[in-house]
């Protein structure tokens, strides 16, 4: 069996870390740079930056923290925020990230993930999905919810992608696909969203529960199953990381492939190695 990654997650706005809740209420984590030195030296398998105003606030790449951090880091760094081009993942390759993360530009034109997979391979291409649980709309209610949706996507009325917007059986659970750093509904079956992603060319899904953001009670369990059973490629599961036990019950329960958490190691509640070894001890396969 595959070890299992344990990856920090440094949310940054305007340079610096900062952690809230449900994407709200945001407040002040430290220097990238610094945080990233600690979680290297800890023994994190992987990092990653995700700059969480940049699509809302139609800003560019952070080159500069990237090329800061690569310097100085040496475990493998995905970067995300602000990717609109596939000369920005060029750009963020060459200053020295692993692999880029892609959200909100891969809603609005979901053929980008193929161009970039097929220019960069599908092994340096996260497809990253924020989701949050909504009602179960009626067949009319979704059609309208895809014309309003189409003056925005232009691709939501092509056949092909009609699976995406909430097929299912009513009375289910369904979660929504959110872009612009968790402010913009898009209508779109987020489990649905992960296999079309797969299907372009994704190497990874990140898989962050809104709801559970920050909440510190576990990942979204069943949201996070439904991804990983439905598509070949490793999940990442984030959202909500309170203890331990939540790291373990998102591999076991949740059967992610990789745990994503903020808190509980920015604020050093616990370090890399004691979570890495609570799971060795719980017979998750980790690297020691």
């Amino acid at each position: 069996m595959l070890a299992r990654r344990i990856i920090p997650c440094l949310d940054v706005k305007d340079g610096r870390v900062v952690k809230g809740v449900s994407f709200v209420n945001l407040r002040d984590a430290g220097d990238p740079v610094e945080v990233a030195k600690v979680y290297d030296e800890q023994g994190a398998d992987e990092l990653t930056f995700l700059d969480i105003t940049a699509s809302h606030e139609k800003r560019g790449i952070i080159l500069e923290v990237v090329k800061r951090t690569s310097e100085q880091v040496f475990m493998p760094l995905t970067v995300g925020g602000g990717i609109r081009t596939i000369d920005d993942i060029r750009e963020l390759l060459k200053a020295g990230c692993d692999k880029v993360s892609v959200n909100t530009s891969a809603v609005y034109d979901p053929r980008f993930i193929k161009k970039a997979a097929e220019r960069f391979g599908s092994q340096c291409i996260v497809v990253a999905i924020d989701a949050k649980r909504t009602p179960v709309v009626t067949d009319a209610e979704r059609a309208g919810q895809i014309g309003e949706i189409s003056k925005k996507l232009k691709w939501a009325t092509e056949p092909e992608f009609k699976p995406l917007f909430f097929q299912g059986v009513s009375g289910g659970v369904h979660w929504e696909v959110y872009t612009h750093g968790g402010r913009t509904p898009q209508y779109i079956d987020a489990v649905a969203w992960a296999v079309m992603m797969e299907e372009l060319g994704a190497g990874e899904i990140l898989l962050t529960s809104m709801d559970q953001d920050g909440q510190k009670t576990g990942y979204d369990l069943e949201l996070t199953r439904a991804v990983s059973d439905a598509v070949s490629i490793p999940v990442i599961a984030s959202g909500g990381v309170g203890n331990l036990e939540h790291l373990y019950d998102g591999f076991v329960k949740g059967r992610a492939d990789a745990a994503l958490a903020a808190s509980i190691f920015h604020y050093k509640e616990y370090t890399i190695r004691e979570a890495k070894e609570y799971l060795r001890d719980k017979g998750v396969p980790v690297r020691l």
